[in-house]
Formats: structure tokens, C-alpha cells, sequence
């Protein structure tokens, strides 16, 4: 159902008492979002946190819904659903932060559940190292959702199956393809923010993940190859599946699976490699992500997720990349799986630097974390995961900016004489510092003389962060630029999920090691 600017709610009087001069100014002139239940609910937690003694307060009202479907072969092998729907109250006492949350959306609960957000946050306030302190935000009255065509979660189960089993059907008429497997998961996530400051936000995003593997096996040796199609999650509706090629490319994925199992092993050494965007997009969020986390930059991450080598001395010093080369970090672009309007601290998304010509000149930030580093202002990254989650820093979409030259895979190939190509995403290591990592891939192909000569198996490629991104000495164009993603990037203990995508051109990176990962006898 599409968002509305609801009239406002008269003589409720729930929120008297609080510092809603200007929220009252943005509520006459856009109006409040919700019933009269769910304003009852957000007055009494904001009136019960300050007259408990808080400082700052915030409520989110909170309804997750996750349905999967999964196939193998011929038949429906999974089918799952689940729904949270609760509130959870932050609230700032005595200098240090304080949370509580409810299952039940209801005004005595959000009362009860602010009454504890400040207990909690005077039991915590003797171990603070510094008092929290949020970077000011203007107050808005908004609201924002996913653009779509057709809500997934309004498809039949039977139609999404229907899918997916064809799919199933094509691939499994490929001579040697023995298995396959066929999944549609869909999220949705409604959410209503509201705080002491006046901003009052509702949103509601719909993000998806199609996906299917097909499976090769040898009937001799019994060894077998998996390809998996490279379609990307996304934020959109069922028109993205619906009108994508994930049908009509099954037969050349099985039988790139049925040719990757017949492939040689990589000859391993130095050599330069192609790296297209259903690659590549996952050594972005690994090496350049990751690292420019600030929490995880500071130690805050350390027990659990790592550490970061992009320490807070490096920031504008640091040449993290080839000076041809940018990226940026944003929650607005379309599509982008995390993408929306507003964070969970109520701070309008954004897009800045992260790298600009190869040097470190930007952290993912809170409304707490800007200060940490001399910032006036949050860069938009807080996220809960769900109304019993906290909110902390959580990663937008971060991207490699085009290259100026209109160039392509084709014409990165044509430029190399001796290199690989790798699509898809495959295993991956990285190191507590996100410093040393490793990474595989769906399909390789040797690269001579300009030309695509066969496909490869068994390849790796190791490096360090700066000494990969510095290496890349050619950078595709906007045409062939394209986003990737994961739906479950975790971090914080207790673990919480958020989506992420990361976009990118095809790019060249000269003499970096390749490792050959076989272990069968004979090939390694």
C-alpha cells in the first residue's frame, strides 16, 4: 500500500511536554504519518523517557517480514515464512546510552520499554569512557519507500514456484547437468522512527534475492563443477525477475558448469586479471568497505568482525589506490540494496567520498560516531536490523566510481596478452585488518594475445588492499557499470544482518597472484 501524509491527529495531547516546536511547524504543513494508535504509542514512550530523565529519546515501531523458496531438481525443497513486529525505545541518560525493546506494539508496553531504556542507561553510565554525544540533525516529518511495480510478498507462492521449477526444467535438459537448485527470497521492512528532536519518519522497503545453481558431476571420476547464474539481490519489485533473463540464460549456464568441469587447471604465477562486476563487487565490499568502517577502525569491532589498517592517523594521508581511481559511499542510489531515505537515527541518506583519487578521505559515520573524528555532521549509517536490535553503524552502498574512456570487458581483453577473467562470486578470505585477502570465482578464462582462448578451474588470486587497487592500471566505463550485493552482511554482537550492494565498471589489475586451489591428484 503506498504511503500517505495522513492529517494530523488533533486533541490527543501525547506529546505535550516534549521539544516539538518544530515538529509541530513540519507536521502542519506535511502532516503526520500514522493512526491514532501508533501516535499514542510513540507519545508515551517519549513523554515516559523524559520525565524518566533522558536526555534524547527515540522509538521505532518496527514489522519484518522474510519469505523463502527453495528448489531442487524437479520439486519444491523449502518453503519459509516469518514476521517480527515490536518497537524498541533508545534513550540518552546520564550521558550514556540506554535500550529496551517489546513485542507488543501497544502504549503501556512502549511506556514500560522507556522506563527501562533509562534504567538501563544509568546502570551503564558509570563505564563510559566519554558521554555520547550526536552530531545535530534536522527534524523531518517524511516519508519514503521502494519503487515498484509489483510487491513479491502480493505474488502466489504458486507462481514464484512455477518460476523457479522452469528454470529447474532448462537447466536439467543440459546434457551433464545432474543437479540444480532455484531460490526467490524476498524482505520486507516497514518502519516508523520517531524522536524527542520532532522528526517523525516512515518507510517501507522491499528488497529480493533470485538465484539458481546448476551442477555438473563426472560419472567416472565422480568429481563435479557448480555455475551459478550472477543475477544480483536488488531493491525492487517481482517486475526485476519477471523481466529478467534468468530463464532464457539457464542453458548457458549449465553449460558453462558441464565446461567448467571439463577446464584445466590454472598454470599458477603472476599474470593480469579481468575482473567484471559480478566479481568484483564482492572484493569491494570486502577490501574497501569493510575497512572504512570507523567503529571497526577504532577497535569497537575487534572481539567479533576485525579491525581496519585505515586507522584515523591515515584519513586524507593515506594512497589507498591508483589516483585514476574512486569510490564513494551513498544510500541513494536506485536499487541499492541499502538504499533508503533515512537512517535509523532519523539523518537524510547521502553520497560522499570514501576514496577520490586514490587517497583515504572518508569514514561510514553515525550521529554519535562523527564527533570521534572532528565531523560536524553523521554520513547517515545507522541501521537495526529489527525492533529488538540496536541501532549502530552499518555499511551503505559503496562503489567504484566509472572510468572517463568508454571501455569494456571487450576491450580490457583486447588489451591483454597474458591474463585471466573471472565472473561471479566465489570463496573469499580476508584478514582481521582487511588487509591480506584471497579470492575465487564462478568462471575463469585464459586470456593470450588479446583473445579468450578456454576456460580455467581451480584459480585464486592473492593480494593486499593498497597493493591490489594501486595495481589496476585499466578501469571500464559507465556503460558496462553495474551493481552486486549481499543480503547478509553481519556484524555486532549479538549479530545483526544488513543488505548492501556495491556497484562497479569491469577493471584491469596488472601482475597479481594467482593460486591454483585444486587438490585432486594429478592437478595441482
Amino acid at each position: 500500500m503506498e504511503l500517505t501524509r495522513r492529517r494530523v491527529l488533533k486533541g490527543t495531547g501525547a506529546l505535550a511536554g516534549l521539544a516539538l516546536a518544530s515538529r509541530a511547524g513540519l507536521a502542519d504543513a506535511r502532516g503526520l504519518l500514522t493512526d491514532p494508535l501508533l501516535e499514542e504509542v510513540i507519545g508515551r514512550a517519549l513523554s515516559a523517557a523524559k520525565k524518566a530523565g533522558a536526555t534524547y529519546a527515540d522509538i521505532r515501531i518496527v514489522r519484518r517480514r522474510t519469505e523463502s523458496i527453495f528448489t531442487r531438481d524437479d520439486h519444491i525443497a523449502n518453503v519459509e515464512g516469518n514476521e517480527s513486529y515490536g518497537l524498541g525505545v533508545r534513550v540518552i541518560a546520564d550521558g550514556a546510552w540506554g535500550f529496551s525493546a517489546a513485542s507488543q506494539v501497544a502504549p503501556a508496553a512502549a511506556e514500560r520499554a522507556a522506563q527501562l531504556a533509562v534504567e538501563i542507561a544509568r546502570a551503564n553510565a558509570p563505564l563510559l569512557q566519554r558521554p555520547v554525544q550526536l552530531a545535530p540533525v534536522k527534524a523531518v516529518v517524511d516519508t519514503w519507500q521502494t519503487p515498484l511495480e509489483r510487491n513479491p510478498f502480493k505474488i502466489s507462492l504458486a507462481e514464484k514456484s512455477d518460476f523457479l521449477l522452469t528454470i529447474n526444467g532448462a537447466l536439467l535438459k543440459v546434457p551433464g547437468i545432474k543437479h540444480c537448485f532455484s531460490s526467490f527470497q524476498g524482505l520486507g521492512e516497514w518502519k516508523l522512527f520517531a524522536s524527542s528532536e520532532g522528526a517523525h519518519v516512515e518507510q517501507d522497503l522491499i528488497r529480493i534475492r533470485p538465484a539458481y545453481t546448476a551442477t555438473a558431476i563426472d560419472a567416472t571420476s565422480g568429481e563435479f563443477e557448480s555455475r551459478n547464474h550472477d543475477i544480483s539481490p536488488i531493491q525492487a519489485g517481482w517486475e526485476y525477475v519477471a523481466k529478467s533473463t534468468m530463464l532464457a540464460d539457464a542453458p548457458r549456464i549449465g553449460e558453462e558448469a558441464v565446461q567448467k568441469l571439463k577446464s584445466p587447471s590454472v598454470t599458477p604465477g603472476k599474470k593480469h586479471l579481468i575482473l567484471v562486476p559480478s566479481h568484483l563487487w564482492l572484493t569491494i565490499h570486502e577490501s574497501v568497505g569493510h575497512p572504512t568502517e570507523l567503529d571497526r577502525a577504532l577497535g569497537y569491532e575487534a572481539n567479533f568482525a576485525g579491525t581496519s589498517f585505515l586507522t584515523v592517523d591515515k584519513l586524507s594521508k593515506f594512497q589507498f589506490a591508483a589516483p585514476h581511481l574512486s569510490f564513494y559511499a551513498d544510500k541513494t542510489t536506485p536499487t541499492g540494496l541499502a538504499t533508503c531515505g533515512y537512517d535509523d537515527d532519523g539523518v537524510k541518506t547521502q553520497k560522499w567520498d570514501v576514496v577520490r583519487n586514490g587517497k583515504f578521505v572518508g569514514y561510514q559515520t553515525t550521529r554519535e560516531q562523527a564527533g570521534w573524528i572532528n565531523e560536524p555532521q553523521s554520513r547517515g549509517c545507522s541501521y537495526a536490523q529489527d525492533f529488538r536490535s540496536f541501532p549502530f553503524q552499518r555499511m551503505p552502498n559503496v562503489s567504484l566510481e566509472p572510468g572517463s574512456k568508454d571501455l569494456g570487458v571487450k576491450d580490457l581483453i583486447a588489451a591483454t596478452d597474458d591474463g585471466i577473467l573471472i565472473h561471479g562470486e566465489g570463496s573469499y578470505s580476508i584478514d582481521h585488518q582487511r588487509y591480506n585477502f584471497q579470492f575465487g570465482g564462478q568462471m575463469f578464462y585464459e586470456v593470450k594475445g588479446g583473445k579468450v582462448t578456454r576456460s580455467l578451474r581451480d584459480v585464486a588470486y592473492q593480494a593486499s588492499t593498497p597493493d591490489f587497487w594501486k595495481s589496476c592500471d585499466m578501469l571500464g566505463g559507465a556503460r558496462e557499470w553495474e551493481m552486486g550485493g549481499s543480503f547478509w552482511d553481519g556484524k555486532g554482537e549479538p549479530g545483526q544482518v544488513n543488505a548492501v550492494s556495491h556497484g562497479c565498471p569491469p577493471a584491469r589489475f596488472a601482475q597479481i597472484n594467482v593460486l591454483n586451489t585444486s587438490r585432486r591428484k594429478g592437478r595441482g
